[in-house]
């Protein structure tokens, strides 16, 4: 028997229909598409049902509410289907892919998420091999995890970024190797792979009531340092109802180690904000014991967040304090790895 594999349609180029105005989603038009595509047909190819989301988005308007509606919708379809394909629009993909996991408790299937550069509408097209290839790993039941097709590599979700804005090879894992390659054959390593994560399959959302939640203002925000950023900047981003901050350092976790900053950092940790420092690096880890600078951030209470994307971080945080945690308990666990996002420092 054919293994089934459910499409979540969130929008995004992929599916987009060319206007008199520019590029478009148009409800139905990316099944339109697919059922010209020949190789959908093939018996390798798992069948598919295609579910689009109203209304088609551009990824750039995602929010975190619509994080929760793709694991909402994989939930209630969980099932009835072998695996799941997310199409999304490129921009906060990596985003995505990086929230999903923590919501998909026990996740004992595929979920893989794709998208295109440009749409399947037109002759020269990366939708095609993406779409083909996702459908295929996702049809595999040996993958255990939510990851990220794109461009020849399957990464691990919570470790994408993406890295080019106008070319195929649009995502990279830049801490964590490639969990598969799609060449002429496509070849995953699935000793890289990650068991569930619980013994059976259940989605967290969130807890009534909990910072963040769907009835609440947004709780987390990231911060750039930058030569020369004043402490009046980042006293009113630290301002309530902000409970957490990624903050995305220099190199190994280095700012500027000036007092009025510092203390701004430190009245906010001490008032039981949680403050998670990365790097600006494409690679490398945030260690803030390495450096004076980063050391004096660890007494004003930041926390590292070795090798974390921001992207990781920023999701990981919404939903730990989705999740109910206190500000103690989210300070821990963001330094621990819950779905292999980070890599944990090495003990001596």
């Amino acid at each position: 028997m054919r293994r089934r594999v459910y499409v979540a349609n969130t929008g995004g180029t992929i599916g987009m229909k060319k206007t008199p105005a520019g590029y478009a989603p148009a409800a139905g038009y990316l099944q339109s598409l697919m059922a010209r595509i020949p190789e959908l047909s093939d018996p390798l190819v798992p069948e598919y049902v295609v579910g689009d989301y109203a209304p088609l988005l551009d990824s750039s308007n995602m929010t975190p509410d619509d994080w929760l509606k793709i694991a909402t919708d994989i939930d209630a379809h969980y099932k009835d289907f072998d695996g799941f394909v997310v199409l999304h629009g490129t921009d906060t993909m990596a985003y995505t892919a990086s929230a999903l996991p923590f919501m998909l408790d026990g996740l004992a299937k595929p979920v893989i998420l794709t998208g295109s550069q440009i749409p399947l509408c037109e002759l020269r097209s990366d939708a095609r091999e993406n779409l083909i290839t996702a459908l295929l790993i996702a049809a595999d039941p040996r993958v255990t995890e939510v990851c990220l097709y794109f461009g020849g590599k399957l990464l691990r979700g919570c470790r994408t970024e993406k890295v080019n804005a106008d070319g195929f090879d649009a995502f990279a894992s830049p801490n964590f190797p490639p969990l598969g390659i799609a060449g002429i054959d496509i070849e995953i390593d699935y000793s890289r792979m990650l068991p569930p994560s619980g013994p059976s399959f259940r989605l967290l959302a969130p807890m009534p009531g909990a910072a963040g939640g769907p009835s609440s203002e947004p709780v987390v925000a990231a911060l750039r340092i930058f030569p020369g950023i004043s402490a009046t900047i980042l006293r009113n981003v630290l301002q309530p109802p902000l409970r957490g901050l990624v903050l995305e350092a220099y190199g190994v976790g280095n700012a500027p180690d000036r007092e009025d900053l510092l203390a701004a950092l430190q009245d906010a940790t001490s008032r039981g904000l949680v403050i998670v420092a990365c790097t600006q690096c494409l690679r490398g880890t945030v260690d803030l014991g390495d450096y004076a600078t980063g050391s004096a951030l660890a007494k004003a209470g930041v926390v590292s967040g070795f090798d974390l994307t921001a992207e990781a971080a920023l999701a990981k945080m919404f939903h730990l304090f989705h999740r109910g945690h206190d500000a103690e308990e989210v300070k821990r666990l963001m330094r621990v790895s819950l779905r292999g996002e980070l890599t944990p420092p090495r003990t001596t």
